[in-house]
């Protein structure tokens, strides 16, 4: 798939060109130099072509310009992500004019030899446009535009395409409705998010420091196991550090990160939680937790660090022990402990990922879910309740993703939670589904009328 980078100077509208191209907010957008690090990368649709397309960090030359303790990791990943490109779309701030750092910009873009444009930002009206012509000087097409209200963006995108290499034509459709597995990377901040990324694709994609919020924005990352009809295609999808609020400092990138990470697992098939064993299942690890079940997603906790853990003496026993009893809401989920330093165990945290996604698009055949259901009732009744008890007369699976059962009863009221969790209990203990959540629901019906019914993709 053709790679389209947007490259420049910090705070020329880069993030907002990128959302307006990608038609949804995807980078965050703050009038502050520096914002963006990484390079956050999304599929987008260009006309008839499918792209991917990638926003890059400000490339600032002088610290001043920022004051990020970060900016030669931020100029490495926008250097890394000019080389990976069919097409650089160097974006210059109209308004402000010719700037030294744009001269620069230019002239290492050129060099890297990638067809290249210059999108003249900020012209928001047709009196601005003669800005652009200032940047024609450079001998690269220019076009003026405006993030902010979509001024000159579809010609912008027409020049694109135009330029995309006709080697690498789009990719034909496999017919069989597949698609990447997308893979949530969360967590409190410095557990090794990052570090995780980095280690599954061996190379320094996203950015790693000690620095607590260095990821801001949602970065993603596409990555494949394997090679023809046996490779399996995921997105990363690396998120800032999820702080407390009493953590957080008032600027709105804060806020936006923190939005973009919820997002993350709302939008995931697969969300892997990464703590740290040495600290133990934080308040903030049980908040995270949390979200992801609130959104029913599948989860897979990875234990990161596990190296220094064992160093402290601590075992997995213990590790686990402390996190059931933290978070007994999350025991559907497996546990891995790994170190992304020495690489231990990495391959098992993608195994449990196929694992996970795999329960939570799993089929549960009626018959044998009601047989599990009924020598689950068999083996232990459920509680009398002012004089009655509970019967469940059938169920029934009514979607995946997530995994929601429906069972037909004779009165939802008289259920307890215990009961529903030991129900709960035996169908996973019949059909596995680690990793994957479970909801049930229940439905009032008469026995006379209880009989198979035809599948639903809407939990009663």
């Amino acid at each position: 798939m053709n790679l389209v980078s947007l490259v420049g100077r910090p705070n020329t509208g880069k993030s907002a060109l990128f959302n307006r191209i990608a038609k949804k907010r995807v980078a965050i957008v703050f009038d502050q130099p520096g914002v963006t690090r990484d390079r956050v990368m999304r599929e987008v649709a260009l006309k008839d072509r499918r792209v991917m397309l990638a926003d890059t960090g400000g490339i600032a030359f002088d610290r001043a310009v920022t004051r990020d303790p970060l900016d030669e990791e931020t100029r490495a990943q926008a250097a890394m992500a000019v080389g990976d490109s069919d097409v650089c779309v160097v974006v210059v701030d109209a308004r402000a004019g010719i700037a030294p750092l744009d001269q620069e910009v230019i002239k290492r873009v050129r060099e890297s030899g990638v067809p290249a444009i210059i999108a003249a930002n900020k012209c928001d009206t047709a009196e601005d446009d003669w800005r652009a012509a200032e940047f024609e000087q450079f001998g690269l097409p220019v076009f003026a535009t405006s993030a902010e209200h979509g001024r000159g963006v579809e010609t912008l995108v027409g020049e694109i395409v135009k330029r995309l290499s006709k080697a690498a034509s789009p990719e034909p459709d496999s017919g069989d409705g597949s698609r990447p597995l997308r893979v949530a990377i969360v967590g409190r901040p410095n557990v090794g998010k990052s570090s995780y990324v980095n280690r599954l694709l061996n190379a320094p994609r996203v950015i790693v420091s000690d620095i607590p919020g260095t990821t801001r924005d949602s970065v993603e990352v596409p990555f494949t196991i394997g090679s023809g009809p046996d490779a399996r295609s995921y997105v990363l999808v690396d998120t800032a550090g999820m702080k407390p609020h009493t953590k957080m400092s008032r600027t709105s990138v804060d806020n936006f990160s923190l939005f973009r990470s919820e997002a993350a697992i709302e939008e995931a098939d697969v969300v892997v939680l990464v703590m740290d064993p040495q600290l133990g299942p934080t308040m903030q690890d049980k908040r995270i937790a949390g979200k992801i079940l609130d959104a029913h997603r599948a989860c897979v906790v990875m234990m990161n660090k596990w190296d220094l853990a064992q160093e402290d003496g601590i075992t997995e026993t213990k590790a686990t022990g402390a996190l059931r009893q933290m978070m007994p809401f999350l025991s559907f989920a497996p546990v891995v402990f790994c170190s992304n330093k020495s690489g231990y165990n990495i391959r098992r945290t993608v195994e449990a990922i196929d694992r996970a996604a795999a329960s939570a698009g799993e089929r549960l055949p009626t018959g044998m879910l009601n047989n599990a259901i009924e020598k689950a009732t068999k083996r232990t009744g459920s509680p009398m309740i002012r004089g009655r008890r509970l019967k469940i007369y059938y169920g029934l699976q009514v979607s995946t993703n997530p995994q929601t059962v429906r069972l037909f009863v004779n009165d939802p009221k008289l259920v307890t939670p215990a009961y529903l969790s030991y129900i709960e209990k035996a169908i996973r203990s019949r059909f596995g589904l680690e990793g994957a959540p479970l909801r049930i629901f229940l439905k009032a019906r008469s026995r006379n009328s209880t009989k198979p019914c035809s599948r639903s993709s809407q939990p009663a």
